[in-house]
């Protein structure tokens, strides 16, 4: 059965730098700010329009440092309070987004939701195959994974969903190449996860040109193993809750994975699963003398996001 794919509700706005952790402030004081009859006071509270209000409701809430409340409106979730805000005299862990660890778990949350995932980051991190992407090649495979899935949905609102995704990864230049300051507000920029590649000519429209883009396949260092190992477990926990084993492919591939999710080579991840036991205290062990390699667990005992930041959990 198909997921129920979101298309739309980010308003066509990247998330931006201060956003998340304005949100999470606000609402902790005012769970209904986010609802419809606080809608002018959101606009003040936050400093912005009302098309970005909706904007910033539509990014914390997939980034997961916000949900809904049972009884209405929306508060700051448990993660998003360790992450951003702190309580009870600790501190928040990374309240600025100025660790590169923390921009990668919240793409890691934007980009593996389950119930209504975001379509472009669902269809492109984990189904697109080939080496290179441009506006013409994206839009005619949205076009064509739309009719499969009988939505009828405009031309404009797939262009809108392409460009958020563009826009969220990859900085806005200017007439000469320079990165215009406004591009500097999206913090995934600064993953390197997506980047231009060169110029080609339009498909069907001689004399015009189109930007080809590529992701950055290479290894990534700056992801800890601790992150790694937590995206695993959780990759594990959703998507294979009821096998405690897992085979190399899988997890190289698997959709929904961390090496679809992050783009890793096979290589960077056989070199981290050589370190797994060791990371999670042996609740994974890899096993590269079978036929076949793969990743064996004891039970399905959760790892904790909050060693992805060591000391600073303490």
């Amino acid at each position: 059965m198909e997921p129920s794919y979101r298309f739309s509700g980010h308003e066509t706005f990247a998330c931006r730098y201060a956003w998340l952790p304005k949100a999470t402030k606000e609402l902790a004081s005012e769970p209904l700010l986010f609802t419809g009859e606080f809608e002018d006071e959101a606009m003040v509270r936050l400093g912005v329009g009302k098309n970005m209000v909706r904007a910033i409701r539509f990014w914390a809430e997939v980034s997961g440092v916000t949900e809904a409340r049972e009884e209405g409106g929306a508060r700051v979730s448990s993660f998003g309070t360790r992450l951003l805000l702190g309580q009870a005299g600790v501190e928040a862990l990374d309240p600025f987004l100025e660790d590169i660890q923390t921009l990668w778990l919240l793409h890691w949350n934007i980009s593996t939701q389950m119930s209504a995932p975001l379509f472009a980051w669902d269809f492109l991190l984990n189904r697109w195959q080939l080496p290179h992407l441009t506006r013409t090649s994206v839009l005619q495979a949205f076009r064509s994974e739309a009719n499969l899935q009988k939505r009828e949905l405009s031309d404009v609102t797939l262009d809108q969903h392409w460009d958020v995704f563009l826009h969220t990864y990859v900085p806005t230049r200017g007439k000469k190449g320079e990165v215009l300051e406004d591009s500097l507000d999206s913090p995934f920029t600064e993953l390197d996860l997506f980047h231009r590649e060169g110029i080609r000519e339009a498909t069907g429209q001689p004399g015009k040109s189109e930007t080809i883009y590529a992701f950055n396949r290479n290894e990534k260092p700056e992801i800890g193993m601790e992150l790694f190992a937590w995206c695993l477990d959780e990759f594990w926990r959703k998507r294979h809750s009821s096998e405690l084993t897992m085979s190399f492919g899988t997890l190289v591939s698997g959709h929904g994975g961390p090496g679809q999710i992050f783009k890793l080579p096979e290589d960077d991840i056989r070199q981290r699963l050589e370190r797994i036991e060791s990371v999670t205290d042996g609740q994974m062990k890899f096993n590269d003398a079978a036929l076949t390699p793969k990743v064996e667990r004891q039970s399905m005992q959760p790892i904790s996001w909050e060693n992805i930041y060591g000391a600073a959990c303490l």
